[in-house]
């Protein structure tokens, strides 16, 4: 007999593999600015990675905001990582740590009382030359951001060796 009661559980976005929000609103702890949020399964890290060989900025500035180019324009993105994690209570084992300890014995469960499993999230922010956010339900560039990040993102979780992004720059 087991059971495991979740407490807190990681995000799964619906209908997409990312989602549009503020960032505070995912996580208490971040800043207000609406960003393209997504899974990343990859190690810390691989998105600076990703970046600084993509752009070529010889680890410049990496990740703020850089400057990228949509038909002709240039836009800047910032990106940070953040840990949502699933956390969840094992009640039997709980229930006999109390019972033991009842009379009076030493717990022997006590560091399986509670499950926890982090989980990464990217978090993109991109800016005009106006510094006005993109992603921003108003912005006129919003739709064409969108579908760059979403290609950028496919690009970034398909890509082994970052080296290959140098062959195969799109204009």
């Amino acid at each position: 007999m087991t059971s495991c009661i979740p407490v807190k559980v990681a995000p799964k976005f619906k209908n997409e593999d990312y989602k549009i929000i503020q960032a505070k609103k995912f996580k208490r702890k971040l800043s207000r600015e609406t960003s393209f949020i997504f899974k990343d399964p990859k190690n810390e890290g691989e998105f600076y990675k990703y970046l600084n060989t993509k752009f070529q900025l010889k680890d410049n500035n990496v990740g703020l905001n850089t400057p990228f180019k949509i038909k002709g324009e240039t836009f800047y993105l910032t990106y940070s990582e953040t840990e949502k994690e699933d956390k969840s209570v094992n009640l039997p084992l709980v229930l006999i740590d109390v019972k033991r300890e009842s009379n009076g014995n030493n717990s022997l469960f006590e560091s399986h009382h509670i499950n926890r499993t982090g989980h990464w999230y990217l978090l993109l922010t991109v800016y005009d030359k106006e510094i006005k956010n993109c992603l921003l339900d108003n912005h006129p560039k919003r739709e064409n951001v969108i579908e760059y990040l979403k290609s950028m993102k496919a690009e970034y979780l398909n890509t082994a060796n970052y080296q290959e992004l140098l062959f195969n720059k799109k204009p």
